[in-house]
């Protein structure tokens, strides 16, 4: 079987490398005023063997945006957005570019998700200004059946392959950060038919419990973890920026790739990494599989 390799965790490389202070726009912020460590990024995970790079988009939603005075900025920075991950894949001379879209609301906050058709209205305007752009499609960090399901409709209007990227309870992989079982979030994908479905940004441990279960849903499936120690109850509320996480110290690329290996033998045919894996950890990925190019 071979192994699609994606890129690492852009907002918290691009926070590790930019003198900046964090602020609640995370890393869209690096994207309006350092641009070239953007596209610099995109590129050391290329070289480093990332199939994939996904644009960093994660969090420009219009709601986002408009609470830092910048909402009319939204169509241009997810140009740029993609722009930047498109010269970085032509100057390295191959790959794939996704077009990322986070959650609405916070991170890890089902509780704040929109109704679904709200929603697919909100990824439907996304998809339509990445399209042009970008090779698929890849909804991030969904922590609950409807959250995903609005991002799945909006997404899928747009005719791209469209991955899901699921968040589960890091002490339990078996079940969202809804506390909804993962098997209702892999009814729904099956319902509409996506490409692809992930288990994204939570402890790799739970991921591995989430890959036993992901193995009986058949279609392609992966996983990318992150290295934080955990999310913590003061980075869910409005205003906190990502100064209040904290990373692991036992994730050495070499570890992760214990991880990872496992969750190939599970039948997982993508990985890579979310927030805190870097370069190094998707070097170690991509020397351990056969690649899909």
């Amino acid at each position: 079987m071979t192994i699609t390799i994606l890129d690492g965790g852009m907002g918290q490389e691009l926070m590790a490398r930019s003198n900046a202070e964090a602020t609640a726009l995370w890393s869209a912020a690096t994207m309006r005023d350092e641009p070239d460590l953007v596209k610099a990024v995109h590129a050391d995970f290329f070289n480093a063997g990332a199939e994939i790079a996904t644009t960093n988009s994660y969090i420009l939603h219009r709601d986002r945006l408009a609470k830092h005075g910048a909402e009319d900025q939204f169509k241009d920075i997810h140009v740029l957005a993609c722009e930047l991950a498109c010269q970085a894949r032509d100057e390295h001379g191959s790959g794939r570019v996704a077009g990322g879209m986070g959650p609405t609301g916070r991170s890890y906050r089902p509780d704040l998700a929109m109704e679904v058709d709200e929603a697919a209205e909100v990824y439907a305007e996304i998809a339509a200004i990445q399209a042009p752009f970008v090779d698929l499609l890849l909804l991030e960090t969904m922590a609950s059946v409807k959250q995903a399901e609005g991002a799945v409709r909006g997404a899928s209007v747009v005719g791209l392959p469209v991955w899901l990227g699921l968040t589960v309870d890091d002490s339990n992989g078996s079940v969202l950060r809804s506390g909804e079982p993962l098997t209702d979030a892999l009814v729904m994908a099956s319902r509409y038919q996506v490409d692809a479905v992930l288990i994204n940004c939570s402890t790799p441990e739970a991921v591995t419990q989430s890959m036993a279960i992901m193995s009986d849903r058949g279609g392609r499936y992966g996983a990318y973890a992150n290295g934080f120690t955990k999310i913590s109850e003061a980075f869910k509320q409005a205003g906190a920026t990502v100064d209040e996480l904290t990373a692991r110290q036992d994730l050495s690329p070499a570890r992760y790739l214990e991880f990872a290996d496992g969750w190939v033998d599970s039948g997982a045919s993508i990985v890579g990494g979310c927030c805190e894996v870097g370069p190094e950890h998707i070097r170690k990925l991509a020397n351990r599989f056969e690649s899909s190019f």
